[in-house]
């Protein structure tokens, strides 16, 4: 089955590849985002469960399919080697500390928002929250397929669609983390849903804009992929593992972090 879609995506230009590919991922947002139709509550402790493991996921992919790939192909030895990771990484974290500066949004078990100040409704501050943590998955997968249209051998097909699967099983719980809180808020079930998976449109969005960038610009890859890395890893310190020790449930949460990144190691190591 795998082979099979890789083989797909191997026939289709790369580009085109990474629109599906983070289509795919906003997709699953859908599914998990779908279940306030079912539901009304979920469980404070499964809900940190899951975001916990939406951590060890993108904890995972930033060194498997992000850093480790960006050293691998950066010229030089020693510390020369590791300088385009460095960088990358430290912009990527940069820019998305400045996007939480500046941008307003809310995240689920906190009161107070963030950014610059704004009459906009808590609604539209807790998308906002989420649809930060996707602009570094979508451009993450877009820029390992715009590798692979520049013909760099160290990105692979293979690799861009594992990180894909990998983030889109990560996306699932953020559905539910989005759309469930609305849904307690009072907002009907459509609008809910509307709200979650809208969260993740911007996916499709950066991942065609990684792609189109790495295939005209191809010496930045390696920067851009650490970029994507040290966006990921700011969302995961400053914002997802916050949300889940606001409860009590922190050993729970712990527990599907590490589920998390083993989970996305393997897919990374058997798959990529």
């Amino acid at each position: 089955m795998f082979d099979q879609i890789i083989g797909f995506f191997e026939s289709i230009d790369p580009i085109l590849a990474a629109l599906l590919a983070t289509l795919f991922t906003w997709g699953l947002t859908a599914f998990g985002a779908s279940f306030v139709f079912f539901f009304k509550n979920m469980n404070r402790a499964v809900l940190d469960g899951m975001l916990g493991f939406t951590g060890g996921v993108m904890v995972a992919a930033s060194y498997w399919s992000l850093l480790a790939p960006a050293i691998e192909m950066s010229e030089g030895e020693g510390f020369v080697k590791v300088i385009p990771a460095a960088v990358g990484f430290l912009l990527g974290a940069i820019f998305l500390f400045s996007l939480d500066k500046v941008l307003p949004h809310l995240h689920i078990n906190f009161k107070e928002t963030e950014g610059v100040k704004s009459p906009w409704q808590r609604t539209t501050l807790l998308v906002l929250a989420i649809t930060l943590h996707n602009i570094p998955e979508g451009l993450a997968v877009g820029v390992l397929f715009g590798g692979v249209a520049a013909g760099i051998p160290e990105a692979s097909i293979a690799g861009a669609v594992t990180l894909a699967i990998g983030i889109g099983i990560q996306n699932f719980p953020e559905g539910i983390a989005v759309s469930m809180p609305l849904r307690r808020m009072g907002m009907s079930r459509w609008k809910s849903f509307m709200y979650g998976q809208s969260s993740a449109l911007v996916e499709p969005i950066a991942g065609v804009i990684g792609a189109v960038a790495v295939t005209f610009f191809t010496p930045i890859l390696p920067y851009a992929l650490a970029f994507a890395a040290g966006a990921m890893i700011f969302v995961v310190v400053e914002e997802v593992i916050p949300e889940t020790q606001q409860d009590k449930n922190t050993d729970i949460a712990t527990l599907g972090f590490i589920g998390g990144f083993v989970v996305m190691m393997s897919l990374d190591v058997a798959l990529g």
